[in-house]
């Protein structure tokens, strides 16, 4: 499919981005040397018309996960059904499904926005921003429903993996799952997911989510030589997907646990009344090693 991109650059670095696969970034990366810092997107990756092929894409009204086929609001039952083919449960929210639209546009900075009625009506807001090598990501929702509902917000970013890449991102607990069911309980951290000090990633498959997040993150990447020094504004969990044989992971910033609406407590969930508004921001800052 033929897309629109949008392009965006600073002193340092340069960006694209889809509006109408999901307000997805596609590429981030260098301009003296044409480094990656989001997993690079070739032209097939951006003919595919899935965000999931792309470098990073907003996650609204809720990220990961949601089992028994939706959840309940103060005002009743909140069906919801499967939206992709691969997967039994719903995932991702809806946002990263539709058309955004642009609101603005200049040489540093965009603004990108989608009124959805999918599941319920809300508006989604992502504004888009870089200064002197550093990528800010500012996503907002506002509640547009008659009914009380709730939400969760999230970034979805796919970041190079190579052999020595090296991640720093403390948590005080992990959540995790019984009999191959969604994550129900948090435990203690093992060993080789702690991130407390800059370490290399796991050999082995990770999809957690972790709590009691700081909000601070490093990427380190010494033969690519670059850091990202990260942090994030209302979210206290990120999850870490590092799948085996690929050449990314996942690092996502969200403000909550995979199927909160049925933990108890709803974590990091929050019940917006009609305009009622949910923000989450993400900083990401370049430093050449």
């Amino acid at each position: 499919m033929a897309v629109t991109e949008l392009h965006l650059q600073d002193a340092l670095t340069r960006l694209s981005l889809a509006p109408e696969l999901g307000a997805s970034l596609v590429n981030w990366e260098v301009k003296a040397t044409g480094q990656a810092l989001l997993r690079h997107c070739d032209s097939a990756a951006l003919e595919a018309g899935t965000p999931r092929r792309l470098g990073c894409y907003p996650l609204v009204p809720w990220s990961n996960r949601i089992a028994e086929g939706g959840f309940a609001r103060p005002e009743g039952w909140q069906a919801l059904a499967p939206n992709t083919e691969h997967d039994p449960y719903p995932i991702h929210g809806s946002a990263w499904q539709q058309a955004w639209q642009v609101e603005h546009h200049s040489q540093r900075r965009a603004r990108l926005t989608l009124h959805s009625e999918v599941p319920f009506a809300y508006l989604a807001t992502l504004d888009v921003h870089l200064h002197e090598g550093c990528l800010n990501l500012d996503l907002h929702v506002k509640h547009l429903d008659e009914r009380a509902n709730w939400y969760g917000l999230g970034l979805h970013p796919y970041f190079p993996r190579y052999p020595d890449t090296q991640l720093h991102a403390a948590a005080r607990k992990v959540w995790l799952a019984e009999d191959g069911q969604l994550p129900s309980y948090q435990a203690e951290v093992p060993e080789q997911w702690r991130f407390e000090t800059l370490g290399n990633l796991p050999d082995t498959v990770v999809d957690h989510a972790f709590s009691g997040w700081p909000g601070e993150c490093v990427i380190e990447q010494p033969g690519a030589g670059y850091r990202l020094a990260c942090s994030a504004s209302g979210a206290e969990h990120y999850l870490l997907f590092c799948p085996q044989g690929q050449g990314f992971f996942c690092f996502e910033p969200v403000t909550h646990p995979v199927n909160a609406h049925h933990l108890p407590g709803r974590p990091g969930l929050r019940l917006l009344q009609h305009g009622e508004v949910m923000s989450l921001g993400f900083r990401m800052q370049y430093r050449a090693l």
